[in-house]
């Protein structure tokens, strides 16, 4: 089979609207599989659970299982409950994320933590991960297992990773592209790997899955790193400048300061320690990012990985799938513009 490389030209709005048309009777059932799986006795946990699953998510990394499930014209039912496995994963980790951030808006909502408190968002978040290898454990293949609970440690890695360079501004390119790595990029990489061993495709072409999954990953971070500087609560579906905010150096902020002149230092190195945090900071800090052009060059590195995972996707044949796979790029990085 010869490659087909396909450029990444932002088409004029791209959207999700074609993998959500692709997969809409298979997300049907995953959803029900979510449904199901997160009720309990205990009145809290589907409460709780279902104020951040059922909260406006796009489904995008269960919508990846299945998206690859169909560029490989699998026709089996395993991946649906593996779907539902990603999605529970990844709400886990978004309400430990929260109590770890301190954060007060998700989707647009206020979050769990800040409704029902740290405890009782840690411990669901704990209810779901172990809902979700329950998922794994039922498919019955240790090849998924290994894949989705190394997904698993390498995200809490990242976190870990991310909370120790956390208020501290020398942590580098190469160390912010290590956590996002793992915090973000390895869930789509095993979201989509997983549905090559399913389908029992060969190793190259779950190498390349993976390689898809990887690079939109980390090309969504970035551009979501992005947009906390360009836009606001209504569009991120977060406070605007909570990175800045959290102390967080993210790629803008790393660029701006080994850009920046003496004065311009001083003052990145005084906000990521927390101690110049008011609105007018804020401001400043988007004056910084936009005059040294952290953001434009942040955004450029968002299109690199998005050019690569479009171009892993060359050895597979044409069709529904492949387009929906190939916007679902183009919307990740128009997102910011």
């Amino acid at each position: 089979m010869s490659a087909t490389i396909h450029r990444l030209d932002a088409r004029p709005q791209p959207s999700l609207d074609s993998m959500v048309k692709l997969v809409a009777g298979d997300l049907n059932l995953v959803n029900a599989v979510i449904l199901d799986r997160m009720q309990s006795e205990i009145p809290l946990i589907p409460e709780l659970a279902g104020h951040l699953i059922a909260g406006g998510g796009k489904r995008m990394r269960p919508m990846l299982t299945l998206a690859s499930a169909r560029l490989l014209d699998y026709t089996g039912a395993r991946h649906h409950r593996l779907a539902a496995s990603v999605e529970f994963i990844h709400t886990a980790t978004l309400l430990h994320d929260d109590v770890v951030d301190g954060s007060d808006l998700r989707r647009g909502k206020r979050t769990a933590n800040l409704i029902w408190g740290n405890p009782a968002s840690v411990l669901v978040g704990d209810f779901l991960f172990s809902r979700a290898f329950e998922l794994m454990v039922e498919d019955g293949s240790l090849k998924v297992l290994k894949i989705l609970s190394g997904a698993s440690a390498i995200i809490a890695e990242g976190e870990v990773n991310q909370l120790t360079a956390a208020r501290r501004i020398d942590i580098g390119e190469e160390r912010y592209l290590d956590i996002i790595g793992a915090k973000t990029a390895a869930l789509f990489a095993a979201a989509c790997r997983i549905a090559a061993v399913v389908a029992e495709r060969p190793e190259a072409e779950e190498a390349a899955l993976d390689a898809y999954g990887r690079n939109l990953g980390i090309a969504f971070q970035l551009v979501d790193d992005a947009i906390d500087y360009i836009s606001d609560a209504g569009t991120m579906g977060k406070d605007a400048g909570d990175d800045f905010r959290e102390g967080k150096s993210t790629l803008p902020v790393i660029l701006a300061y080994a850009r920046g002149n003496p004065d311009d230092r001083v003052f990145w190195k005084a906000a990521i320690e927390g101690h110049r945090s008011r609105d007018e900071d804020f401001e400043h800090a988007i004056a910084l990012v936009r005059s040294t052009r952290a953001v434009d060059d942040t955004l450029a590195r968002a299109r690199h990985y998005g050019q690569r995972a479009i171009d892993a996707l060359g050895s597979f044949g044409p069709g529904k799938a492949k387009d929906a796979m190939v916007e679902a790029v183009e919307f990740a990085v128009a997102r910011a513009y």
